[in-house]
């Protein structure tokens, strides 16, 4: 199996508007956002799915959730976000290497789907 197209905007084969990084992490712009903002936290460990990730995994999974609370946080809507991880094509996981979807600055509505 080739690089994802996540990989490829971590080595820097592919441009895209970086939010964040730092060694653990980017967060990128969701190039079809669904809100008014919708940022993408990726780990840099290739990491398929959250159903995939392991014990060692707690501290990065930790990392990403601080990482998506703090760009909420910078743009601001501290006071309202949505975290989404799609685990697997039937929960609509497109790109299969873990990510974070961060959405902001419209009403969502519950139960998603």
């Amino acid at each position: 199996m080739g690089k994802t197209l996540f990989a490829k905007i971590i080595d820097g084969e592919l441009e895209a508007d970086r939010l964040y990084q730092d060694e653990a992490c980017i967060a990128i712009r969701d190039i079809a956002p669904t809100a008014p903002f919708h940022a993408l936290v990726i780990p840099r460990k290739p990491i398929a799915s959250l159903a995939e990730a392991q014990e060692e995994d707690a501290g990065l999974l930790g990392h990403l959730l601080l990482v998506s609370a703090r760009l909420a946080r910078e743009h601001g809507y501290e006071e309202g976000f949505r975290l989404v991880v799609n685990n697997g094509a039937e929960a609509g996981q497109t790109v299969f290497h873990l990510h974070l979807h961060v959405l902001a600055g419209r009403p969502m509505r519950w139960p998603p789907g």
